[in-house]
């Protein structure tokens, strides 16, 4: 099978002023076509870098696809490397300047001089019509492999890629072979966890190859097959798939473009469960994928600061006991939990709480104590984790936790009250 690299050109993108989607849609192109995408590469407008990218590329791929620099002004200097790289000359191509100065007259515009630098193309390359912008694309066909210019206009780039160099890669290179991959979602275990039990089989896979990537509170386990089809990919993908699940049992909560959101939803509908909540640590990030799983079933949703407000919703009418005094444990989490079901007339109630460290600025597993707890009214199912943070990252992950035990509560047997 034909390898591939994707070379990303702009100084602005190495600046961090504008994110590479392009590169990333790309990828997941190649993959569908059978492409092996072996290396992504981002270069800014120099001539020499770009010359020692572009130049390394074609020495170890089949398949090179740059983006972007096909503008007209100086720093667009794709067209002059590629040229350079490939020993051609730079010659203006009669019929894209026609093309080009058509284009702006049919919007009313003049071209400007400038513009004549898109018409420039290496000597016999094969002319890619862009229908959706004026810079023309090609592509160049040599000892080393075919490269690719294309412009870095997402829509544009997208257009051609699709209707321009997936034909020509699956004739040229009689692509028959597919890739198919099956994702295993799993909750509860971390990383290090996942890899314990399905170490041998991540070592040791070929085809399909297996590999793991975390997120917070959730790791996704991948099983990737090449065969010539999808149903003969998944063939190859079935065996695999079932030892995995031998081995991680009840972990795997979810499947391919399933989230925990998605699968929740699904639960509340079918077993019409209404749901309220209290959070604190995590500012409301609970109440909004509660909402996303189900926002009709979606009662209310409580986001206070802390132990303080939780004083003040458990604390009886004429209850003159200080909020601050109340300690955190077990207990007032639940009696919480009880107090806002019945407030919220809910089927189920879900409590979060976190108690940071407050010393400690990381964004990812800061230091402290989360307590999450669920409840029908008659029994409680807990879980409480050895972290706490307003970062982000924190906050997705317990968050994560707090609808996982929700998902756990409905699936092991709730029965909702008549």
């Amino acid at each position: 099978m034909p390898s591939a690299e994707i070379i990303s050109i702009g100084s602005e993108l190495l600046l961090g002023q504008i994110v590479d989607t392009n590169a990333t849609w790309m990828a997941q192109r190649l993959t569908e076509i059978g492409v092996d995408l072996y290396r992504k590469s981002v270069v800014g407008d120099n001539k020499s870098r770009m010359f020692d990218v572009i130049n390394q590329a074609l020495d170890r791929s089949d398949i090179v696809i740059c983006g972007g620099g096909l503008g007209p002004t100086q720093d667009d200097i794709t067209r002059e490397v590629i040229a350079e790289v490939t020993n051609r000359k730079l010659i203006l191509d009669k019929g894209l300047l026609d093309t080009i100065d058509t284009m702006f007259r049919s919007r009313g515009f003049l071209m400007t001089k400038n513009n004549e630098r898109q018409a420039y193309i290496p000597e016999g390359s094969i002319k890619i019509h862009n229908p959706n912008g004026t810079a023309p694309s090609f592509a160049v066909e040599g000892p080393r492999g075919v490269i690719f210019a294309l412009p870095g206009v997402p829509f544009e780039l997208k257009w051609l890629f699709t209707n321009e160099v997936t034909p020509y890669l699956k004739e040229k290179f009689t692509l028959s072979d597919v890739i198919s991959y099956k994702i295993l979602k799993v909750a509860e275990l971390g990383e290090s966890n996942v890899d314990h039990l399905i170490g041998d089989l991540i070592a040791n896979s070929s085809n399909p190859t297996v590999g793991v990537l975390a997120h917070p509170g959730q790791v996704d386990v991948r099983i990737t097959a090449k065969a010539g089809s999808i149903k003969e990919a998944d063939v190859l993908i079935k065996p695999v798939e079932k030892e995995i699940r031998s081995l991680l049992g009840k972990h795997i909560f979810a499947t391919d473009d399933e989230t925990m959101e998605t699968l929740l939803g699904k639960l509340i509908k079918k077993n019409n469960i209404t749901i309220c909540s209290y959070e604190d640590v995590t500012q409301g990030m609970l109440c909004d994928r509660l909402q996303q799983a189900s926002l009709d079933h979606f009662v209310k949703g409580i986001v206070g600061n802390g132990i303080e407000t939780i004083g003040r919703l458990t604390q009886s009418s004429g209850d003159k006991a200080n909020p601050k005094l109340i300690n955190t444990t077990q207990n007032t989490i639940e009696t919480l939990a009880l107090k806002i079901l019945k407030d919220c007339n809910s089927d189920l109630s879900v409590v979060l709480h976190g108690v940071p460290d407050m010393s400690d600025k990381a964004e990812n597993l800061a230091k402290g104590r989360t307590f999450i707890t669920v409840t029908d009214g008659k029994s409680f199912k807990s879980r409480n984790l050895n972290v706490s943070g307003r970062g982000h990252p924190d906050r997705v992950r317990t968050s994560f936790e707090a609808l996982n035990l929700i998902r756990s509560v409905i699936q092991n047997g709730f029965i909702k009250n008549k």
